[in-house]
Order: C-alpha cells, then sequence, then structure tokens
C-alpha cells in the first residue's frame, strides 16, 4: 500500500501536458475584423456582388429553403448604413456572376434551381435602372466566375452539367461578346477572382470532388494567361508548407495592392484568411474572419477597404458583414 501511494504521488507531480497540435495561434496574425451595420434585406447565400466607387451592391442570393431573390441592395462604406434599390429584372436566382466595367455593374448567368442561366443585364446606378444586354454566349451555367478590366468584362468557368473552363470577354460600348483562349489547367466551379493594377487573378474552386491548386493570372494588354505558384503545398521548397488555401466558395477583396482571400469551404466551411503579394507571388496567413465560419458570400472592394457579407453554413443563413482593417492586431479572443 505504501508502494502504491508513493506511485500516486509521483503521478500528481508530474506536469500537465496540453496538446495544442493543429491549433492556429490566430492573435499572432495580423488583421482585425469589425462587424459593421448588418444588411437590411434578407438573410442569404449565394447572392452576387460588384462595387462602383465608394457603394457596394449585393444582389439575387438564395434563402436556403425554397426563395430565389431578385432584390439588389447598395451599401454606403462612408456612412455605413444599406439603400434598397431597383430590383434586378430578369429571373431571381442564386450563383450568378456580378462585375463591375468602369462605373457600371453586370450580372449575368445563374440558377434558380431549375433552370440555369445565360442572360446578362447592366445596372447603371445614376438612374437606378437595369437594361438586358446580349446574351452571354457560352453554355448557360452557375458557380462561373468573372472579372472587370477597364472597357470589357469577362466571365467563364463554371458547371452546366458539365464542369468548364471556356472565357469570353464583353464589350460595353458595342454590346457585343466574343470567346477568348480558356484559363489553362484545371476545369473549375466556384472559383475566387480579383484585380489588382488591371491584372486579373483566378484561384480556388472543386472539379469533381477536388479542390483545385493552381492559379492563374489575365493581361488584357497580351491576352494571355500566366500560371503562378500553386495554393497547396505542391513544391518541394518551403514557402508553401503551410499552405491552406484551397477551397470552393470563396471571396477576395483588395487593400492597398494587396489581395485578401477568405470563407469558402473545402470539406468544412472555412473562416481562415489570406493575403497575396503580386510582387513575391506568396500568400501569407493573416487574421481568420471574425464571423461565423461559412461560404457563398459576398464582398465589396473600393482598393482602401475590403468587406465580407451574407454567406451559409449548412442550414444557416447570414446577414452581417464585416470590414477588415489589415494593419491592426486584433487582441479579443477568437
Amino acid at each position: 500500500m505504501k508502494m502504491k501511494n508513493l506511485i500516486l504521488s509521483l503521478i500528481l507531480l508530474l506536469p500537465v501536458v496540453v496538446c495544442s497540435c493543429g491549433d492556429d495561434d490566430d492573435d499572432d496574425l495580423i488583421g482585425t475584423w469589425y462587424r459593421v451595420s448588418d444588411f437590411d434585406g434578407l438573410a442569404r447565400g449565394f447572392a452576387s456582388s460588384f462595387t462602383i466607387g465608394n457603394k457596394g451592391y449585393l444582389v439575387c442570393g438564395f434563402d436556403g429553403g425554397k426563395t430565389w431573390m431578385s432584390d439588389l441592395w447598395e451599401y454606403d462604406m462612408d456612412q455605413d448604413f444599406w439603400t434598397q434599390k431597383a430590383n434586378f429584372p430578369g429571373n431571381p436566382r442564386d450563383a450568378a456572376v456580378a462585375i463591375t466595367i468602369d462605373d457600371k455593374g453586370y450580372l449575368g448567368t445563374g440558377y434558380d434551381g431549375t433552370d440555369k442561366y445565360n442572360d446578362f443585364w447592366e445596372y447603371d446606378p445614376s438612374t437606378n435602372s437595369w437594361e438586358e444586354k446580349a446574351p452571354f454566349p457560352g453554355s448557360a451555367r452557375y458557380d462561373a466566375v468573372g472579372f472587370g478590366l477597364p472597357g470589357k468584362g469577362y466571365l467563364g468557368s463554371g458547371y452546366d452539367g458539365n464542369y468548364l473552363k471556356d472565357f469570353y470577354a464583353y464589350t460595353p460600348s458595342t454590346n457585343t461578346w466574343e470567346q477568348i483562349v480558356s484559363i489553362g489547367g484545371s476545369k473549375r466551379r466556384g472559383a475566387t477572382s480579383f484585380v489588382i493594377d488591371n491584372i486579373a487573378y483566378v484561384c480556388c474552386g472543386e472539379n469533381n470532388g477536388e479542390y483545385i491548386s493552381d492559379f492563374w493570372k489575365y493581361d488584357q494588354s497580351s491576352a494571355k494567361w500566366t500560371q503562378l505558384r500553386d495554393i497547396a503545398d505542391t513544391s518541394d521548397d518551403d514557402y508553401d508548407d503551410d499552405y491552406s488555401i484551397v477551397r470552393k466558395y470563396g471571396v477576395a477583396f483588395v487593400i492597398d495592392g494587396a489581395a485578401y482571400i477568405s470563407c469558402g469551404e473545402s470539406g468544412s466551411v472555412r473562416s481562415d484568411s489570406w493575403k497575396y503579394m503580386p510582387s513575391t507571388d506568396l500568400w501569407e496567413n493573416v487574421a481568420k474572419f471574425k464571423g461565423t465560419a461559412r461560404s457563398a458570400t459576398v464582398s465589396f472592394s473600393n482598393g482602401t477597404r475590403g468587406y465580407i457579407a451574407t454567406g451559409k453554413s449548412s442550414t444557416y443563413q447570414f446577414d452581417d458583414i464585416w470590414e477588415l482593417h489589415p494593419y491592426e492586431y486584433d487582441d479579443d479572443e477568437y
């Protein structure tokens, strides 16, 4: 009995080791997320968004039940409030592509649970009005990706019953489309795009259950796609050892010449965030999104401010909106 008590006493004196394997020390990551004025419309996922000046626009989406929406809302970044605008006049839908070309917004493609679409519409904020334009010449589809560059908009990839990688350019001045060279690498749906210094970037997405790791940029002046470093740990070098960027339905925005990507899903919903610098073609882990982890969100960006709004997780739909302050550290625990 004495020996048993001695062993027990020695065990109690041993230090307790707590495993922190796999935990991110997010307090050490730069960036602070602030919740701003909640979205005034119905909570939703798979909405579409574009930005004109200091105004962000959110349109369409799905409430997670039986309702596809066609309402349009404007968010004022300076004054932090929402205003409902003219409803999108096409059929209600989700998973559409919205882009900005110069000072107007455009929306096309999408899905309403039954039909896929290839119509294309222009929104003029100066008149608060929509006008139907020449239809997208590719197949009707959803989960496509797009971006706007000076004088032209680009739309491609997505899903029409098959995974796609074709791309098309739209010219507003002539209301015409032309097919351009397809994005390289994998076909994909649910990809993410952003634009820095008139160069467009496309990453992420999914193809037949595989999350895509190749990463591409498009230069309008040369009409050429160029492959960049993968966004997963696929090399023998050290720079990508901690990369865990691949996902579908993520969103991105640009602040001061750097891109930030967050949310989305890859097996489960995500809240981790990554910063991309074109000058180095490298990604850095930054503070995770502070709202509930989610997918199918939208983003706004005027080049100096970036926001993430709405989205979904399982059966939950969200109506909150968050702004990233990229140069601060958050003292609050997550």
